[in-house]
């Protein structure tokens, strides 16, 4: 866990909480501050298809959003700065109502098969596309750039590595007839094998 994000999440309230159930906090280095991105947390960034993103309503309400699309639709533009498209959709428009009230935001990126996730804390922005058409061509696949209506742009301020306890594994489509298909090329060799033996 990165100081950072030790420093803005063990606020009085979780120290308290800490200190009842487990009788101490931990110390923050106050001199290690800052995140960046490292090229582990960048190469875990492209890999993903989907990842969960909070915001926060003017009421103080968390919203939870699912993102999702081609590996490396979420791009890291540099060690602090993230950008993803967003869709034509269902027109309720609350992640980017949230971020014009409150720009903090939560992102949440699960590697299911190898039970590792990633936390981020960061301040986005949303720009209208129709602005940006060279960013839509570099962060969008060509065959969904037609569909994109905003662009969200993420300042990263802290990030965290959970341990992977409690993570059930889980495998897309592609994953699981990956892993069968040398299964099924024996199998199917077998069964050749098979009808030549016959007489």
């Amino acid at each position: 866990m990165t100081s950072r994000f030790l420093d803005l999440t063990f606020t009085n309230s979780v120290r308290s909480a800490q200190q009842q159930h487990f009788g101490a906090s931990p110390r923050i280095d106050a001199e290690q501050l800052d995140d960046e991105l490292a090229k582990n947390e960048i190469e875990f960034i492209h890999a993903r298809d989907s990842f969960y993103m909070a915001t926060v309503s003017e009421t103080g309400w968390p919203y939870m959003q699912h993102r999702g699309g081609k590996p490396g639709f979420l791009r890291a533009v540099n060690g602090r700065s993230l950008v993803f498209a967003d869709y034509k959709g269902n027109r309720q428009l609350i992640s980017t109502g949230n971020v014009a009230a409150n720009d903090r935001v939560a992102l949440f990126l699960m590697d299911y098969p190898r039970r590792a996730r990633l936390k981020i804390l960061g301040r986005a922005r949303v720009e209208d596309a129709r602005g940006h058409p060279e960013l839509v061509a570099r962060f969008a696949a060509s065959d969904v750039q037609r569909l994109v209506e905003r662009l969200f742009f993420v300042d990263v301020v802290a990030f965290d590595w959970n341990c992977p306890k409690y993570i059930t594994p889980r495998f897309t489509r592609e994953e699981v007839e990956a892993a069968m298909a040398p299964l099924h090329q024996r199998i199917a060799s077998l069964e050749a094998s098979l009808r030549s033996d016959r007489p």
